[in-house]
């Protein structure tokens, strides 16, 4: 996802240097050259994000093999607050970021949020079940890579 154009690597570098001052992991990404414009930005998690969830793949996860949660039997009924609350209560959205600089100096980023429990087994939703983001906009990610990056 492109963030901006003509961009230049100092603008790179101070992202990075704004996420390791907030205490994120900054690591190189599997298999690049440490001469490479890319890199990972690792441990930023929001609470109280159960907005974020996509509840399309949990219709059809459900639809397919039905769970007896309340927030689930609620949310095939056309309802997902109960689901957005349990989030809430149980649950942080981990976001990691992979940042590059292109050779064309557009500044691009590649979001990676994963919904994970803030005290494993507390919550009463199944395991197994895909808790994913919601695709986001251009601007909400940039918000969130600058929130992370401490500089938002």
């Amino acid at each position: 996802m492109g963030l901006a154009s003509y961009s230049s690597l100092g603008r790179l570098w101070a992202l990075l240097r704004g996420a390791e001052a907030q205490g994120r992991t900054v690591s190189l990404v599997r298999g690049d050259p440490p001469e490479t414009a890319r890199r990972r930005v690792a441990g930023y998690a929001l609470s109280g994000a159960g907005f974020f969830v996509d509840p399309a793949p949990l219709v059809v996860e459900l639809e397919d093999g039905f769970e007896t949660h309340p927030a689930l039997v609620a949310l095939l009924a056309g309802d997902s607050g109960p689901l957005r609350d349990e989030l809430n209560a149980h649950f942080e959205l981990r976001l990691d970021f992979v940042v590059a600089l292109t050779a064309g100096r557009d500044l691009i980023v590649r979001p990676e949020f994963a919904f994970r429990p803030l005290v494993p087994g507390l919550s009463t939703l199944p395991p197994r079940l895909p808790l994913r983001a919601r695709r986001l906009a251009r601007d909400e990610v940039n918000v969130l890579l600058l929130r992370a990056c401490g500089l938002g």
